[in-house]
């Protein structure tokens, strides 16, 4: 596929930065935040879908669980080879194929949206949609490496951020559908996307780059997948981004099936908790900046537990105005916790590059190669953290009708990740050379 080039690229050189590479990585990022703001739209679709299919379709809520989970699925496998997409075909290149693509679920899913298509049926087009989770591993990968390390927890926090505001904005677009035509008209919902899908490739087309110096770097995929701190990280990006994009599927069911609330109310309740947690992902990531990934993580999680504590107490007595409190609480501190896991990833490879005896560029290239590869790794493997939140509501649900249960085993979780996190990145560390200042507390 022909496309723009650009054969040198050096973020870390402050008067190339100023003089041109601001300007440009500015640009990508933008069009890049519309593209994958398309893909998360499309993938959590079947957040929205389930709320149509009343009675008639004969899917019970167990079977909808299913829906969502296959979407999850399939987004969070997709996330490995998209992540290395990239390099091998630019990032320009497949932002336009991935936008593209994201035509064919929803034409499928406009298709078969009606009583008395089969169950596998659905299950087939729920697993298309998962595709559009794959956006966020190219678009991240593509945006990191246009931004020098001190500015990547903003940019990817914004990249990030305006990919997820795609979740509430699909489920607002369902609550216009349902409040103004009623629960019988899903496809006006997938009518919606099919034009935005067009421009989001368009966009890409015309004002996006390709980035030559960035390649697919088989060693240092395997390096990253030898590296423990790869896994530690994808442990805590389960509990960040995994649990937004898990309740983000979930919670309009989890309305409907537990506090009994009708599609219209469903739909007008669903979009908040995912809206306020993308647009505050930039500031998770400004904060960690600031004042360090670790510790913004740490505090996120100690939050995290808190708020799920609140969710149980209104979980087990039906409180609906307790449980919304707590459950928008917890939508918040995910996406703090998505910007701040985020920024750091760059940074702890760029520490231990300073370890090895790097500085400089050296150091900043040899951390800019190992956390592009263990970014698409740790983004697929937080991915499935929500297949793994929709699991558990569903077997939740089935055992005693209703979620409680699975929020405790959620609190559980969030209490191994406050361990990790103290542990690993913010004990006293073990002494570096003097040219390692940045610790791990910093990342």
């Amino acid at each position: 596929m022909a496309g723009r080039w650009i054969e040198i690229w050096e973020p870390e050189d402050e008067t190339f930065w100023r003089e041109k590479g601001e300007r440009v990585a500015r640009r990508n990022l933008w069009f890049s935040v519309l593209s994958e703001h398309i893909g998360f739209s499309i993938w959590t679709l079947w957040s929205v879908m389930v709320l149509f299919m009343g009675p008639e379709y004969g899917i019970d809520p167990a079977g909808k669980f299913f829906l969502i989970s296959t979407a999850t699925l399939v987004g969070a496998l997709v996330r490995v080879p998209y992540t290395f997409a990239v390099a091998r075909f630019g990032g320009r290149n497949w932002t336009i194929f991935s936008a593209v693509s994201l035509l064919v679920p929803t034409l499928a899913a406009f298709w078969v949206m009606e009583p008395g298509t089969s169950y596998g049926t659905f299950v087939a087009v729920a697993a298309l949609t998962g595709i559009g989770g794959g956006n966020f591993a190219s678009s991240m990968t593509n945006i990191n490496a246009f931004f020098p390390l001190r500015e990547k927890g903003w940019a990817l926090g914004l990249n990030a951020g305006g990919g997820n505001i795609g979740v509430p904005v699909v489920q607002l677009v369902g609550l216009l559908v349902i409040g103004t035509l009623g629960a019988s008209h899903p496809r006006v919902v997938l009518g919606v996307y099919l034009p935005l899908i067009i421009v989001a490739a368009l966009c890409a087309a015309l004002y996006m780059d390709n980035l030559r110096p960035v390649k697919n770097d088989t060693g240092a995929a395997l390096e990253a997948v030898r590296d423990p701190h790869t896994w530690i990280m994808s442990v805590l990006y389960i509990g960040t981004f995994g649990s937004f994009i898990g309740y983000s599927f979930a919670f309009g069911l989890v309305l409907q099936t537990q506090f009994g609330r009708t599609p219209l109310q469903a739909a007008s309740l669903t979009f908040i908790g995912p809206l306020l947690g993308s647009l505050i992902r930039p500031v998770g990531g400004r904060l960690a900046d600031r004042y360090g990934g670790a510790r913004i993580t740490l505090a996120t999680f100690v939050a995290m537990a808190a708020a799920t504590g609140v969710v149980i107490h209104a979980s087990g007595t039906a409180s609906l105005a307790v449980f919304l409190t707590g459950f928008t609480a917890l939508f918040v501190l995910t996406g703090l916790g998505n910007g701040s896991t985020y920024k750091m990833i760059p940074g702890i490879f760029h520490t231990k590059a300073l370890a090895r005896g790097l500085d400089g560029e050296a150091a900043a290239a040899h951390g800019r190669r190992l956390s592009g590869a263990a970014m698409g790794l740790i983004g697929a493997v937080g991915a499935l953290g929500g297949l793994a939140i929709n699991l558990a509501f569903r077997q939740s649900f089935q055992a005693s009708g209703t979620g409680t249960a699975a929020f405790w085993s959620f609190l559980a979780f969030y209490g191994v990740c406050v361990t990790i996190t103290w542990a690993v990145y913010l004990r006293r560390p073990a002494p570096v050379p003097a040219r390692a200042q940045l610790g791990y507390a910093e990342v």
